[in-house]
């Protein structure tokens, strides 16, 4: 069965996550953004179903990523013309393919630039809006994502129209805001009734790289969290009324630091792990992964390449930080995560900063904690007291987990995961109450 078949996609009742009908949904994407300008049919369908099998449920993806004989991103487009009639009707053959594979599209109906250049204005957005809208009408499997890398204060009219009319002709399809580099939608559009849900993108800089003279620096008022992303749930669900948030943009798979400079090192399947861990146990509706080759479709010498990329799409599909996602979602899935909430009060041995962070959901029957070092940390048990308690370790690499111990009739849990002897320890404590003492 199919997600939408239980339901249409809704905001949940709580405000904070999404459900299909009463049914949770879980946001796991993957970003593809030249999906459709470089990627065949038959390419498109291998891509998919590896996504699908793995456990993803949103693709974000651009339609209109440049017109020809204007301005581009970084990213160069293939040959493929956005105004001719084959290009849009190759879209819709991947809309529908992914629709029968049960995959929600999430898709960008222009790049940002496309915007910024003037290329899509206040001239002409209705007509766009319109022909866009009109087209996948009908699709059950699509969500808007407005913006594409850009500040909403570059066009803010522009986008606040565009955000009405697309919420007038598609009522039922939910709408996002994919924001520039460490910014928020909820800096710009938060108030706006057509935003179902936030997006922030905490990117894909160190804890040092606050200003590298580039032209994604971020302003003073726009603020920086180094690669503390759970700080920006933290702050989207300050914002009233209350919205859910998801990380649409956070460091990719084999992408340099920082982006800019050759000589860095490269992010890793353990730092993709960390950034979905820590936002999603801070109450994220879900967690969006990249990898380098594949948010731009790589195809090696045929089409520019950018960020250092090392292989092919091919090649990166099967890269291990997109199998570990799912292991993510399957977790969460086992508990009643949408009742759940950050508690990182229930941590007794103290927070600590930056890696050394314990991040802490916990819910009426479980307790999890993502400890990305493997260090020792304690828990407070109390809350299950006259319950049996029992505990695993839960391996975000291999999806495993691991009982190690009964905690019923005590107070706390003084824990530590053994070692791996890799260059990565992280893993998650999984505590569950089960059955009342005296039934």
């Amino acid at each position: 069965m199919k997600h939408w078949d239980k339901g249409v996609l809704r905001v949940s009742e709580n405000h904070r996550y999404l459900c299909n009908g009463k049914e949770p949904f879980f946001w796991l994407a993957d970003t593809a953004w030249l999906l459709f300008q470089r990627c065949s049919l038959e390419e498109s369908y291998v891509y998919l179903r590896n996504r699908r099998d793995k456990g993803f449920t949103v693709i974000q993806a651009v339609l209109m990523h440049s017109i020809p004989g204007t301005a581009v991103s970084s990213l160069a487009d293939s040959d493929r013309d956005v105004t001719s009639r084959e290009f849009w009707e190759h879209c819709d053959s991947v809309v529908k393919m992914a629709e029968e594979l049960g995959i929600y599209m999430a898709l960008l109906p222009s790049w940002g630039a496309v915007v910024k250049g003037g290329a899509l204005n206040m001239d002409n957005i209705d007509r766009y809006v319109e022909f866009v809208a009109n087209r996948y009408r009908e699709s059950p499997n699509v969500i808007w994502l407005l913006g594409g890398d850009i500040r909403g204060s570059e066009a803010v009219e522009l986008y606040r129209r565009e955000g009405r009319l697309f919420k007038e002709i598609t009522p039922d399809k939910l709408i996002g805001y994919h924001p520039f580099g460490r910014t928020s939608s909820s800096m710009w559009f938060h108030d706006e009734s057509w935003l179902d849900f936030n997006m922030f993108q905490s990117g894909h800089r160190r804890y040092d790289q606050a200003s590298l003279g580039a032209w994604d620096d971020n302003a003073m008022k726009e603020g920086f969290f180094g690669e503390d992303n759970w700080r920006y749930v933290d702050r989207d669900h300050q914002c009233v009324p209350l919205k859910p948030t998801v990380d649409g943009e956070p460091s990719y798979e084999w992408i340099l630091q920082g982006l800019h400079v050759m000589d860095q090192p490269y992010w890793r399947e353990w730092d993709v792990r960390r950034y979905a861990y820590w936002s999603v146990f801070q109450g994220a509706m879900g967690h969006t992964y990249g990898d380098n080759a594949i948010q731009q479709c790589y195809c090696g010498a045929s089409c520019k390449g950018a960020y250092g990329v090392k292989q092919v799409w091919q090649e990166s599909v099967h890269h291990v930080g997109s199998e570990h996602m799912g292991h993510l979602r399957r977790l969460m899935e086992s508990v009643d995560y949408q009742n759940g909430r950050p508690e990182e009060e229930l941590l007794l041995s103290g927070q600590k900063e930056r890696y050394g962070r314990i991040a802490v959901f916990a819910g009426e029957d479980f307790l999890l904690a993502y400890d990305y070092l493997g260090e020792e940390f304690a828990v407070d048990l109390r809350r299950f007291a006259g319950r049996e308690i029992h505990g695993w370790w839960f391996d975000p690499v291999s999806g495993v987990s691991s009982y190690f111990g009964r905690f019923t009739g005590e107070d706390k849990a003084v824990v530590k995961p053994v070692a791996r002897f890799t260059e990565d320890n992280d893993w998650v404590l999984v505590i569950r109450a089960g059955k009342d003492l005296e039934e």
